[in-house]
């Protein structure tokens, strides 16, 4: 198999086990070129990417639009507040009068779940979902599996478990489908309130004990807790929340499991969900999760790309 099975990348839901291991593998064609003095390949000199963000994102935007450049792609970056979707545009008419610019691809970030969905069925070009509300953000799951695969080689039966408010948390579920998809059994732990009711449907374990679900782990993935999305208190105090789900050095000494690989997709707040001393210890890849974001949001667009000529 040579190209993907769609011409959007919405989710991980909607993409097959051979969609990901072509991403996975061709990322890794383009890790090397990124590591090369000369980082540039022409492979999408004669394509045209909007990057329409509807949300703040800091290293989501800039890896897409470092890995467009990479690709030698020509960049349009679209920022919500500054346009006339503050005079009342709809999405569908943004979009379209960008596309008729002769955009061929969309990378979008916007607040409201499914809204890549949406889009996807009224434009006619590639739609890139870099994030929908606390839906999918189905980059960030291909990145983590692919730092991943780097340190653990096959993802078949490995434990992972993922730390913090998975209820706000659009990485969680992207992370839960995709390492699923590659024959890994996922975990989720954090105070119950922000443990999303009927998640064991998803064939995941829920523990609200850290240390013990510490114990059954192989990586840990620790979530920010995500203040900006909550309406309501979920619990008493951030020191409260620190104490009983928070991760530290001493922690993992305490069950001997020091050499733990510990990810996290940032932004960090440093000595809430985890300490600064495990953050930039041996044991964490989260620098190598934000280089291997460049290579992998490259693959996808890449093949995207090959997608969307194959079916014109």
């Amino acid at each position: 198999m040579s190209k993907l099975s769609t011409k959007h990348l919405l989710g991980i839901k909607n993409i097959t086990v051979d969609d990901i291991n072509l991403i996975l593998s061709t990322a890794q064609n383009f890790k090397e070129v990124i590591n090369r003095p000369i980082k540039k390949v022409p492979s999408l000199r004669d394509v045209t990417i909007a990057n329409i963000f509807f949300e703040n994102s800091t290293r989501t935007k800039l890896s897409f639009e470092l890995a467009e450049k990479r690709l030698s792609a020509d960049v349009i970056n679209f920022s919500a507040s500054q346009s006339s979707v503050k005079k009342g545009e709809t999405l569908v008419d943004t979009v379209k009068n960008i596309l008729a610019m002769k955009v061929d691809m969309v990378v979008m970030r916007h607040p409201n779940p499914g809204a890549c969905v949406y889009l996807a069925d009224r434009v006619d070009c590639s739609i890139v979902n870099a994030g929908d509300g606390a839906h999918e953000h189905p980059t960030q799951a291909l990145l983590d599996a692919f730092s991943l695969h780097e340190k653990l080689g096959s993802l078949k039966d490995k434990k992972i478990l993922i730390v913090g408010d998975i209820l706000h948390s659009r990485v969680a579920l992207s992370n839960i489908f995709c390492l699923q998809k590659l024959g890994a059994e996922v975990a989720v732990c954090g105070p119950s309130t922000l443990i999303p009711k009927h998640i064991e449907e998803l064939n995941v374990k829920v523990f609200l004990n850290l240390k013990k679900a510490l114990q059954w782990c192989d990586v840990v993935n620790v979530l920010r807790i995500q203040l900006e999305r909550q309406d309501i208190q979920y619990f008493p105090t951030i020191r409260e929340y620190t104490m009983q789900y928070g991760l530290s050095r001493e922690l993992l000494k305490s069950i001997d499991r020091e050499d733990m690989i510990i990810m996290h997709p940032g932004p960090i707040n440093r000595g809430v969900e985890i300490t600064s001393d495990l953050a930039d210890g041996n044991s964490a890849i989260i620098l190598n999760q934000v280089e291997n974001g460049v290579a992998i949001r490259m693959a996808i667009l890449y093949l995207l790309a090959g997608s969307m000529k194959s079916n014109t």
